[in-house]
């Protein structure tokens, strides 16, 4: 009963809190709409929800490192392992301003999806080519703008810990526009969301690890999959 009563109280804190995120999301696009154009202040307020969202979920335990290999005056490819929706609320912990690459029926979930459509990320329809070609021109768009770009290339949340295929997308726009590749790493993210229940039942230790960038400068078009299963190596450890 213990356990039932944390995690109601876990999912209305948590929801009341994204609920807050996307009025404050809406108010700054709002007052800001003539000199915020990339909605980097509008982003910006996902960081302390992330930080809210972390702290009062006594569950989880989350560890972050290698915040030093992120320069902010440069832009990246973020590339990352996926595992669960957990890594959303993750990834907001490196104040990287970014935009995300997510599925189009995200954008629909009321409230979360709103305030992504607020901050502008990148919208992905599976199976729909004119949808991925006009991804990457958006993500060509943004990276030009000086805002990074994350993708997961294992295109959808591994069911175990091993990763997935890596699609070759965002390694050929990064070789294009000459970006280089940030890798982040997930670990322990597979627990935090209860699968199949809405129950928490397990503590979980979540790691957020970010790696040195790897330069792309050399690099020729035709050198993708090499890129490809460099980044993948680096996330393998």
């Amino acid at each position: 009963m213990k356990k039932i009563i944390l995690s109601v109280i876990i999912w209305v804190v948590g929801s009341i809190l994204t609920i807050i995120l996307y009025l404050a999301m809406a108010f700054f696009t709002v007052i800001f709409y003539p000199f915020d154009k990339k909605r980097a202040i509008v982003h910006a307020q996902c960081f302390w929800w992330s930080d809210l969202v972390i702290s009062l979920n006594p569950y989880w335990k989350v560890t972050v490192s290698g915040l030093e290999n992120i320069d902010k005056n440069r832009t990246y490819i973020v590339i990352a392992n996926h595992q669960s929706l957990a890594d959303i609320v993750l990834a907001y912990q490196t104040k990287m301003q970014f935009k995300w690459v997510a599925k189009k029926s995200l954008f629909k979930v009321p409230f979360v999806g709103w305030s992504m459509s607020l901050a502008k990320h990148i919208k992905l329809e599976r199976g729909n080519f004119s949808s991925i070609k006009k991804v990457y021109r958006e993500a060509a768009y943004w990276l030009k703008s000086g805002i990074s770009v994350l993708f997961f290339p294992e295109g959808t949340r591994s069911k175990t810990d091993e990763m997935g295929d890596f699609r070759n997308g965002a390694f050929k726009l990064a070789i294009k526009e000459k970006v280089p590749i940030l890798p982040i790493i997930f670990e322990g993210t597979g627990t935090a969301i209860p699968k199949g229940s809405w129950v928490f039942t397990t503590k979980t230790s979540a790691k957020i690890k970010v790696l040195p960038a790897i330069e792309t400068s050399k690099y020729k078009p035709a050198d993708f999959a090499r890129l490809r299963d460099l980044a993948r190596s680096a996330l393998e450890g």
